[in-house]
């Protein structure tokens, strides 16, 4: 693969989808590879190391949550779920699960393509400004920004880029209040701002890998209004 190309691994059982997808895809020179029933995407995933992965849920002979968890275990890839499911509990489900991003079918190809752009935006994100903090530390935890790299009493922490861009967030300003809005405006992007599940999940799984139960968190919850990163 090029440096200048992406690399896309579609996981979808519906060939109509698959033929619009892949060839808006490649016209806009992503390469794509395709699992028609799951079966095989994680050797694919193995085999192809995606830029992006795009799921559908509802796969044949295939749970597609599990099929999630799965991929986000082995690799921290942008995973965008492609799904019919509407409801918010299958949104959060997915999300708990690792999805970075979640999309009811149907939806329109230009939506796809600023979703997998944005994706892809925060897994190769632009150089830190030179004004902004090299290393934040709180208690136990380092943020390397330049980096990338979070380690917690000296073991590195796994973050996704999704992850990782959020708490980036909160360690560029510490202390101030983050809203919900702003946090999905500056991590996913224009769009997103009243997608709050967004939030609420991705809060829960950095404070479950950098907090200690018992010990004072280092982020503070305002109700309804969004967070603040307390390091000291």
């Amino acid at each position: 693969m090029s440096s200048d190309r992406t690399t896309v691994l579609l996981i979808e059982d519906d060939q109509n989808i698959v033929d619009l997808v892949r060839s808006n895809l490649i016209a806009r020179a992503h390469d794509v590879v395709v699992s028609k029933d799951g079966s095989d995407a994680v050797a694919m995933l193995d085999a192809s190391e995606p830029d992006a992965v795009l799921l559908d849920l509802m796969l044949p002979g295939t749970d597609g949550f599990e099929l999630c968890r799965e991929l986000r275990e082995r690799s921290s890839v942008g995973i965008i779920v492609l799904s019919a499911r509407r409801a918010e509990t299958d949104k959060v489900r997915a999300l708990n699960l690792g999805a970075d991003d979640y999309m009811t079918k149907p939806f329109g190809i230009e939506e796809l393509l600023a979703r997998i752009n944005a994706t892809l935006r925060r897994s190769r994100p632009a150089p830190v400004e030179q004004a902004a903090p090299a290393l934040v530390t709180a208690g136990d935890v380092e943020i390397d920004l330049a980096a990338r790299k979070v380690t917690k009493r000296g073991a590195l922490v796994h973050l996704t880029p999704t992850e990782f861009a959020l708490l980036a967030e909160f360690a560029t300003n510490p202390g101030v209040l983050l809203t919900h809005a702003t946090l999905l405006r500056r991590v996913w992007g224009h769009g997103y701002e009243t997608q709050t599940e967004y939030t609420r999940v991705y809060m829960a799984r950095l404070r479950a890998k950098l907090e200690d139960p018992g010990a004072p968190p280092l982020f503070i919850t305002e109700p309804r209004s969004g967070y603040r990163f307390t390091p000291t």
